[in-house]
């Protein structure tokens, strides 16, 4: 398979290997899937979408995580924080997982 031309500049694949460490956890994707069609939303709501037994601290660690890397942002409401894609063209790697990786 030919790779095609692109301008990409070694800071941008530096930044994109960053971005790409910070989401390779399957409840990440979980994650970035649930806020694409529903944000803000906070971490108790979060782990209720997410189920698979979803602890609130191992929730909020991945949040944090995914926050302090810049692939969410965040806005405190009283006592509760609200999570939001930092920026949506993220989300394009969903179509490059449904049409390109197989299970």
């Amino acid at each position: 398979m030919n790779v095609p031309p692109t301008n990409i500049t070694r800071d941008q694949l530096e930044h994109a290997a960053k971005v790409l460490k910070t989401i390779a956890h399957p409840v990440k994707l979980e994650i970035l899937k649930i806020l694409a069609n529903q944000e803000p939303m906070d971490v108790t709501t979060l782990c209720g979408h997410v189920g698979m037994g979803c602890q609130i601290s191992m929730m909020s660690h991945h949040l944090t995580k995914m926050k302090d890397n810049g692939v969410l942002t965040s806005q405190k409401q009283g006592k509760q924080v609200f999570y939001s894609i930092a920026n949506r063209n993220l989300l394009n790697i969903f179509n490059c997982l449904e049409n390109g990786v197989d299970a």
